[in-house]
């Protein structure tokens, strides 16, 4: 998993409430369990004029030109604003997964589905908590001016806007430490690789009839 630390982002204001994961990566594209490859999908049904299915040629499709992921001035964003209630739905893992392959790697909303906000530090991602009306200083700070990026530290747990304004928000020890060492539920446990072969080498010796 790729650490964080510090993000000089791009901000894309998605201004609705309610989000869920069936938005974030339809039905249809759920059939690999890769964690790669679902960020051309990511909000598939608002993105496209049309209906998306796996292995289409995403580059032909008619893009819906209101939509705000495809506007020109938030390409390239990796800084996703949202409203309340962020990622409910379903508890599927691909949500993050497309919305880190789409680019995303923080997303500050007033509050989160509680198993897709848990999704999102396996994943390498830091969904954020800030209050309804810092959020929504944020929208209207976002969509006045062109090329706003926000600085996210995650070592200080601050959100700061271009005029120097800082927001701080909280973050659980041991996600923050997973974050900042870029250590998923596997990088955990290779952690403790030396005792595991040691562990094994003796269970081996101890009943090796279990190994025939």
């Amino acid at each position: 998993m790729q650490a964080f630390n510090q993000l000089n982002g791009l901000v894309v204001p998605l201004d609705r409430a309610n989000v869920d994961t069936d938005a974030i990566i339809p039905k249809q594209f759920l059939k690999s369990i890769k964690r790669s490859g679902f960020g051309p999908n990511a909000f598939d049904e608002w993105r496209y004029l049309d209906h998306g299915e796996p292995g289409m040629d995403n580059s032909k499709r008619k893009i819906n030109p209101d939509f705000v992921l495809n506007q020109s001035r938030y390409q390239g964003a990796s800084v996703l604003l949202a409203r309340e209630n962020f990622g409910c739905g379903s508890s599927r893992e691909h949500a993050p997964w497309a919305l880190e392959d789409f680019g995303f790697r923080v997303i500050i909303a007033p509050s989160f589905a509680d198993i897709f906000f848990n999704n999102c530090f396996k994943n390498g991602m830091l969904p954020i908590v800030l209050s309804v009306d810092d959020v929504d200083t944020l929208f209207k700070e976002t969509e006045a001016t062109e090329g706003y990026i926000l600085n996210i530290d995650l070592s200080a747990q601050t959100v700061i806007t271009p005029s120097g304004q800082s927001y701080q928000f909280d973050v659980d020890a041991f996600r923050k430490h997973c974050l900042l060492n870029g250590l998923d539920d596997i990088g955990l446990t290779m952690q403790h690789q030396d005792a595991i072969k040691a562990f094994e080498t003796q269970h081996k010796i101890k009943q090796p009839w279990l190994f025939n």
